[in-house]
């Protein structure tokens, strides 16, 4: 038996194959389960992934500030560019450890460099992010503040 990182016990019998058949059937049920399948990792990693948590938060703060301060359209495109580009990455470096844990469960130091690799992605996007909003609702605050 082998351990599932949500705790779950799995039997060897249980791990299916994967099956490279009807891999690529088209049509709207392959696509509803793909939306599943999204919705799944969606609700795993804000069920256990604190920072994805911190992310929605913030994300939720811009949306409420760039409603008091009625920012502009591209204003809007540039905020959910640099917020969605965030929660997307802190998904891929959710995966990247799901991933590497699933590799091995020795330390290792390849499995370090995966995992410090995708956690500097998520934290370099999350400085790129906090500039951008700055950027953007600087203006606003320096007129409310009247500082330069």
């Amino acid at each position: 038996m082998r351990k599932t990182l949500v705790g779950k016990e799995l039997k060897t019998e249980d791990v299916k194959k994967f099956n490279r058949e009807n891999v690529k059937v088209y049509g709207y049920k392959r696509f509803l389960k793909s939306l599943k399948y999204s919705i799944d990792g969606l609700t795993y990693a804000y069920r256990y992934e604190q920072s994805l948590w911190i992310h929605g938060f913030a994300t939720l703060f811009a949306i409420i500030l760039g409603l008091i301060f009625d920012i502009k359209f591209s204003e809007w495109a540039i905020i959910f560019i640099a917020l969605g580009s965030i929660l997307a990455l802190e998904l891929i470096n959710t995966a990247i450890e799901a991933a590497v844990d699933l590799t091995t469960t020795d330390i290792h130091p390849l499995a370090k460099i995966a995992k410090d690799c995708g956690s500097a992605a998520s934290f370099m996007m999350s400085i790129v992010s906090i500039v951008i909003s700055l950027f953007v609702f600087g203006p606003y605050l320096r007129e409310i503040f009247n500082f330069l």
